[in-house]
């Protein structure tokens, strides 16, 4: 085995590496924190604004039905050459979007710059896996989280420059010097090596396609359902009884078929199992707290809409400074202990989130939400971290792409569910705005709601393996030197 470069800093001999992966990794945290915040400006300046929901529908889909893809990809035909396609084709609805002279142009240009970061955040995450050690991963974390907490404070204020502004174009164009310097830093300093057999595997194409189709048809129904159409009609009925059938097929290919785009037996694996449905989870709270919290910020405490947003950041800050020192606390105590405290600490979180009322203070919001973004990060992380140390090279792509893809639909199913909640209990007014004391009602049920699968997240996480570093000797040498 080569000897593997010494230092893990930006200044290390992977330190080029390192930084390209930031970079990649900050189109897509910049992407979804600046977007919000410039969405009434880009409504009011191309009109349609019924169709505005649909900027982050139709990326998330994207990216959720292209992320299980590119895993498997990643592993057959190598990880440079589809990241640097993710950082592309980023790079080109990127500059689609600044360019969009209508609504239906910048809704296809959203779908671009998703399947870019389907491959985007995925492969960067399994890269990182590849060239640093497990005790390495635990100082490199700090590096990625450090772009979401810049992000979180940089995307919504850049947002809402732009939107005073009226250059809302520039929270797109913004991407074009990123995505070039980390394109340009990969190609410079990621020597891919080959590595085991899996150049010479033949690609799923059918089983991509019934995946591609079949969560399309899901998340489309979950994402859309109750909103544009009745869950109850024939369009709702015919969408998920078509997803169904083509995911059973895609199900039934996948076990027969010699080298699956998406090898269910991963599942069978007691940590990847785990660690698959914690994301699922995790997609769900996210989700359910970036839909509402600005909602109830907004709409029952009446702060306007800036602190509101502050009051989200609170969640988007707390979970990288926390996962920032996951990687010391894992090392130390293991995967499953560092997931439980930080489970514990969501559901804590989410538990305090019900004292809340009408009169509370926004303060107060932005500490349970910065409390349950700390839990997120002792949690997202070593889940995911702990999957792929149980991974051998050729599979570590396709065991991240399976944790990003059930976040995805995770967040897709939290769109359903606390939709469902609020629409049965808010009365819409003249404007469209929700009004009266029902609001205050559905976002306690709200809160109730995430409080309860923040329990499942727990039981999730108790049923990882206990020890988990003794894979750390076998993933060191199997690591690609960069």
């Amino acid at each position: 085995m080569p000897e593997r470069p010494a230092g893990v800093g930006l200044r290390s001999e992977r330190g080029p590496i390192l930084l390209s992966l930031m970079l990649a990794t900050a189109l897509v945290a910049l992407d979804s924190t600046i977007i919000a915040t410039a969405s009434s400006s880009i409504a009011k300046d191309l009109g349609h604004f019924q169709q505005l929901p649909w900027l982050f529908s139709v990326y998330l889909l994207a990216q959720a039905v292209s992320v299980p893809i590119y895993g498997r990809l990643a592993d057959v035909l190598g990880r440079k050459r589809l990241l640097l396609v993710g950082i592309g084709l980023f790079l080109l609805g990127s500059i689609l979007c600044g360019a969009a002279w209508s609504m239906p142009v910048l809704i296809g240009a959203r779908v671009i710059q998703g399947l870019g970061a389907g491959a985007v955040l995925p492969i960067s995450m399994t890269i990182t896996s590849d060239i640093f050690t497990l005790e390495e991963r635990a100082k490199t974390q700090g590096y990625l989280a450090s772009v979401w907490g810049i992000a979180s404070v940089v995307g919504p204020t850049l947002g809402g420059l732009f939107s005073q502004l009226s250059a809302w174009r520039w929270i797109f164009w913004i991407n074009i010097p990123l995505a070039l310097i980390a394109g340009f830093m990969l190609i410079r300093a990621y020597l891919e090596k080959a590595h085991g057999e899996g150049e010479r595997e033949g690609i799923d194409y059918l089983g991509a396609a019934l995946l591609a189709g079949g969560t399309t048809g899901l998340l489309l129904g979950l994402l859309e359902g109750g909103s544009s159409w009745a869950w109850d009609s024939p369009v709702s009925i015919g969408i998920f009884v078509a997803a169904a059938a083509l995911l059973g097929t895609f199900v039934a290919v996948e076990l027969r078929v010699k080298h699956p785009i998406f090898s269910l037996g991963l599942l069978k694996r007691r940590v990847v199992a785990a660690s698959t449905i914690a994301s699922l989870v995790i997609g769900v709270i996210v989700m359910g707290l970036s839909t509402y919290v600005p909602i109830y910020a907004q709409d029952v405490l009446g702060a306007s809409a800036l602190i509101a947003g502050f009051a989200l950041a609170a969640l988007t800050l707390g979970w990288p400074l926390s996962a920032s020192q996951a990687g010391r606390i894992y090392l130390r105590h293991g995967f499953r202990v560092t997931s439980v405290i930080g489970s514990s600490l969501v559901l804590l979180g989410a538990l305090l989130t019900l004292t809340l009322g009408a009169q509370s203070s926004i303060w107060l919001v932005a500490l349970f939400c910065f409390v349950i973004g700390a839990g997120m990060g002792l949690t997202a992380v070593p889940t995911l971290i702990a999957a792929q140390t149980s991974a051998s090279w050729s599979e570590r792509g396709a065991v991240t792409g399976s944790n990003m893809f059930a976040r995805s639909m995770g967040s897709a199913i939290g769109v359903a569910i606390f939709g469902a909640v609020v629409n049965g209990h808010v009365r819409l007014n003249a404007a469209g705005v929700p009004e009266g004391p029902g609001l205050m009602t559905a976002m306690h049920l709200v809160y109730l709601s995430i409080a309860a699968v923040a329990v499942a997240l727990l039981v999730a996480v108790f049923f990882m393996p206990a020890h988990r570093r003794q894979q750390a000797g076998a993933e060191a040498a199997e690591a690609v030197p960069a």
